[in-house]
């Protein structure tokens, strides 16, 4: 990513939440892989999709026959689809890559869904049910729960409480997980895949790149300073690592692992006083 692409995506993700646009956002992260990359044609497409699915509905629109626009256009004439094949490619989780395989995880499946919505004037909020991410239109006190990995497939409350209840055992008020996910939330929880990804796979100087957008994302988490300081300390980088760990504390003084945080910052300033 250029300075001016991340410069641009930290003003976008610092917008009011609503005024955040998803699919920005998401195309400028995916500058971070794809420094070259150019919006415009990926923006158009989502503009294209949206006027398909505006053909398509004529007169008096119920949210069902909405609904089955969206997903006939998207599921059917386009072809999307989850990837349960290789789930954890990282082109599932890059916008550009999505809409150019049209295959991708729950998250940026349901970023197209809620994207191509907003275009003809159909409400869509994301959920972020653990280990999966859904949508649902609301219309007053009426919801209705969307599965975009699965082809956009209608769920019931109930149908949704259980995959919570599946999906995290033990949690407490399953009702939560159905609430409203902020885009900024969105936005952090697709760095926060592809940290996971890249960590899982050693490729640590990709998953630091992911960790500083987070804290563009969300500044005031005192645990991205943490964990970016922990991998910098992976890269050698030790007085970044330590400007980090040293803001961690100063955030969260109490923190449970104080001690342990502390004895790291006496050894990175060792391994500096050895280097100098």
């Amino acid at each position: 990513m250029t300075a001016r692409s991340r410069k641009t995506f930290e003003e976008l993700v610092t917008l009011p939440d609503l005024a955040i646009p998803i699919a920005e956002a998401a195309l400028l992260l995916a500058c971070e892989e794809y420094p070259q990359l150019s919006l415009g044609p990926y923006l158009d497409r989502l503009d294209d999709m949206a006027v398909d699915i505006d053909g398509r509905l004529r007169g008096y629109r119920s949210p069902l026959d909405t609904i089955g626009a969206i997903n006939d256009v998207l599921f059917v004439e386009y072809g999307f689809r989850g990837n349960s094949t290789d789930y954890y490619d990282p082109r599932n989780s890059f916008l550009n890559d999505v809409l150019d395989r049209r295959t991708g995880i729950p998250i940026t499946l349901s970023a197209v869904y809620m994207e191509v919505a907003s275009r003809i004037g159909f409400r869509i909020e994301g959920v972020g049910i653990p280990g999966h991410f859904i949508v649902k239109h609301v219309a007053g006190a009426d919801e209705t729960f969307l599965d975009p990995f699965n082809s956009g497939a209608v769920l019931t409350r109930e149908q949704c409480l259980e995959l919570v209840r599946r999906t995290a055992p033990g949690a407490n008020d399953a009702e939560r997980w159905l609430r409203r996910v902020s885009h900024r939330q969105m936005v952090a929880r697709m760095l926060n895949n592809l940290k996971v990804i890249y960590v899982n796979g050693g490729a640590i100087d990709k998953a630091l790149v992911m960790l500083e957008l987070l804290v563009l994302t969300d500044p005031a988490e005192p645990g991205l300073y943490k964990e970016r300081g922990m991998l910098r300390l992976q890269l050698r980088q030790f007085g970044p690592a330590g400007r980090d760990l040293d803001r961690y504390l100063k955030i969260r003084p109490d923190a449970p692992d104080q001690e342990e945080i502390g004895d790291c910052l006496q050894d990175i300033r060792r391994i500096q006083a050895m280097m100098n």
